[in-house]
């Protein structure tokens, strides 16, 4: 019991460590995604199923790459996180909402927890380990 408890004790202590690694990989998704959309210019209007999306390609695969860097890196997170809304928002309420939450892909769950971490991220900001932190708190007392 002694173990466990200090176990939970060391987790508390690292809840900054989480929400970092959570940004992180967060940024390394969408960057992904944004390359293959980038290689595959169709695959937009595949997910889409329209073809008026070809207008929003450059802003999404821009938003996706340079978005996803930045957040990996935790560099002007909330820039970047504001920048991704808007695509996620269509995504979640034009595009998945139509095929529902019952469905093999998981679609509309995924890009819903997408969007509600880049909201998460908007308003609380990077985290501890970030390049926000590192640059705009250096020189702040903990």
């Amino acid at each position: 019991m002694k173990k466990i408890k200090e176990l939970l004790l060391m987790l508390e202590k690292n809840r900054e460590t989480a929400y970092s690694l959570v940004r992180i990989y967060l940024g390394i998704a969408l960057f992904v995604r944004g390359i293959i959309l980038f290689a595959e210019p169709e695959a937009i209007t595949k997910l889409a199923g329209a073809h008026d999306m070809y207008m929003w390609h450059s802003y999404i695969i821009g938003a996706h790459i340079i978005g996803g860097l930045l957040l990996a890196l935790g560099l002007l997170t909330r820039v970047a996180a504001l920048f991704q809304i808007p695509i996620l928002f269509g995504a979640v309420f034009f595009i998945h909402i139509e095929q529902g939450l019952i469905t093999g892909g998981q679609s509309l769950e995924l890009a819903g927890l997408v969007l509600v971490l880049l909201f998460i991220y908007l308003l609380f900001g990077s985290g501890k380990f970030s390049l926000d932190t590192k640059i705009w708190h250096s020189g702040s007392p903990a």
